[in-house]
C-alpha cells in the first residue's frame, strides 16, 4: 500500500466506516469526526503512511479516548486534550513522536488519531492495535508481542493530566479505568510509546485504507438507494448471519460495560428463525434458536440498518428496529492461542470455544 492524503471531506466516509467495524461499540464515531475536520480546516490535511515507511528506530505514538463515549457527547473536549497527552508523553520520553497509530479501528478511535495527526503535522500508519473495537486497554495486538502500555498519559478537558507507569497492560487498563472516571468518565490518553519496528511486527495492517474504503462503500450505495449489506460482504469475504427484527433487548451495566443480549425475529428468508446476539460494549457472540453459533469473538459481528443502511450500535438496538447482521473473519493473530487469550469468548465469560466463522455452517 502506498501514502495517502486524508482531507476533511473523506472524515465522512472513515466515520461511517469506522462505526460499521467497530462490531456495535467503540463509541459514536461523531464527535471524533468534528474534531478532525475542524483540525484539518485548520491545519491541512493528514498523510497516511504504510507500516513499512517507518523507520525501525522512530518513536510511534497511538492517541485515544479511554472511558465512556457517551460522555464526550455531554461533555465536549476542548480539543486539546489528546494534543497535551501526546505532548507530555513526549516530555516523559525526551523526544518527540515520529508518527501516530490509531489504537481501534472502529468507533470513536478510529477518527480521534486524525485530528491530533493534523494538528501536529505527523502521519498516521496505515494499520491499527485491534481490526475493529474491543472494550479494554490490553485487548491490542501489540499486548501479544510485549510491547508496554506505559508509560501512559491521561489528560482531561479541565487542564488535569497524569503518568501512569504500571507492572503490566492488565494492570494499566485497572488504573487508568479508575483515574477515568475520577476525570468524569471520559479521558484522552497517549499510550503503548513504541519503535518503529515493535510498530512493524505487533500492527494489524492496512485497516486506515480499509475503513475508507468501507464508508465509501457504504455511501456510495445509499445514494444508489441500496443496501450496504450485500456489497460490505462481497468486499470483505464476510457471511450474512441474518436479517431480523429486534422482539426483546436486556442490558444491564455491569463492571463500567453495557452488557446483555438482543432477540431477533427472522425476516426475508430467515422468516421463521428466532436470533440471539450477545453484546458486552461490542458484538461478541451471535447464535440461533436451534443453540447453533453463527459467529464468535474475536471474529467480527456488524449490524446494518436494515431499512436505511447504516451501521448499528448495541445502543441503538430497540424494539422493532431491522438489522442485517454482517460476519467477518478476524484477523489471523487473534485466532492464536495468545489472541483468544486476550479476547476469546472464555475471557468475556461465555461457554463457547472460539469456532472461526468459516467453520460455522449457518
Amino acid at each position: 500500500m502506498s501514502s495517502f492524503s486524508v482531507s476533511s471531506t473523506d472524515m465522512e466516509a472513515i466515520a461511517l466506516g469506522g462505526a460499521f467495524l467497530a462490531t456495535g461499540g467503540g463509541g459514536d464515531p461523531y464527535i471524533g469526526k468534528l474534531m478532525a475536520q475542524a483540525a484539518i480546516a485548520a491545519h491541512g490535511p493528514v498523510t497516511v503512511i504504510p507500516p513499512d515507511a517507518v523507520a525501525d528506530d522512530a518513536l510511534c505514538v497511538p492517541v485515544c479516548m479511554m472511558g465512556a463515549p457517551t460522555v464526550m457527547l455531554e461533555k465536549l473536549p476542548n480539543g486539546r486534550e489528546a494534543h497535551e497527552a501526546l505532548e507530555q508523553l513526549e516530555a516523559y520520553l525526551g523526544r518527540k513522536a515520529d508518527a501516530l497509530v490509531c489504537i481501534e479501528a472502529g468507533g470513536l478511535n478510529s477518527t480521534i488519531p486524525y485530528a491530533v495527526a493534523a494538528a501536529t503535522g505527523l502521519p498516521l500508519v496505515d494499520g491499527d492495535g485491534m481490526g475493529r473495537a474491543f472494550p479494554e486497554l490490553q485487548m491490542v495486538s501489540f499486548t501479544m508481542h510485549d510491547i508496554k502500555a506505559t508509560p501512559m498519559v491521561l489528560a482531561d478537558d479541565k487542564g488535569n493530566s497524569s503518568v501512569l507507569k504500571a507492572i503490566s497492560n492488565r494492570w494499566t487498563e485497572r488504573l487508568a479505568r479508575c483515574q477515568t472516571v475520577e476525570m468524569g468518565g471520559a479521558a484522552l490518553v497517549a499510550l503503548y510509546p513504541m519503535t518503529g519496528a515493535e510498530m512493524k511486527r505487533g500492527i494489524l495492517r492496512n485497516t486506515m485504507s480499509l475503513i475508507k474504503e468501507i464508508g465509501e462503500t457504504i455511501a456510495s450505495e445509499r445514494r444508489a438507494n441500496r443496501n450496504p449489506a450485500e456489497a460490505l460482504i462481497r468486499r470483505l469475504d464476510g457471511r450474512k448471519l441474518f436479517t431480523g427484527r429486534v422482539v426483546d433487548i436486556e442490558r444491564r451495566t455491569e463492571g463500567g460495560f453495557a452488557r446483555g443480549k438482543a432477540i431477533f425475529k427472522g425476516m426475508d428468508e430467515d422468516e421463521g428463525r428466532t436470533f440471539t446476539v450477545n453484546f458486552q460494549n461490542e458484538y461478541l457472540i451471535a447464535s440461533d434458536d436451534q443453540d447453533r453459533l453463527l459467529a464468535v469473538t474475536p471474529d467480527l459481528i456488524c449490524g446494518v440498518d436494515a431499512d436505511g443502511g447504516l451501521p448499528v450500535t448495541t445502543e441503538q438496538l430497540r424494539f422493532g428496529l431491522a438489522v442485517t447482521m454482517i460476519g467477518l473473519a478476524c484477523d489471523p493473530q487473534w485466532s492464536t492461542p495468545a489472541g483468544l487469550d486476550l479476547v476469546g469468548p472464555g475471557y468475556f465469560g461465555y461457554p463457547h470455544d472460539y469456532v472461526p466463522i468459516k467453520e460455522l455452517s449457518r
